[in-house]
């Protein structure tokens, strides 16, 4: 279980690091809308899965 938080740790830290690099250098065709947004509900939803196993586990 050790090993699989870590390698859960470990990929949502590099979605930090690399969505803004992704952004900031990206070209810049056409105007920013909402639908920008919804790309970050799938890692915040699969996020809140992992926090519950962990609160169910281990709390």
């Amino acid at each position: 279980m050790g090993t699989l938080l870590i390698i859960l740790a470990v990929l949502f830290l590099a979605l930090i690091v690399i969505l803004p690099l992704i952004e900031k250098y990206a070209p810049k065709g056409e105007a920013r809308s909402y639908g920008n947004l919804t790309r970050f509900i799938f890692p915040l939803v699969a996020l809140l899965i992992v926090a519950q196993m962990i609160r169910y586990y281990f709390f």
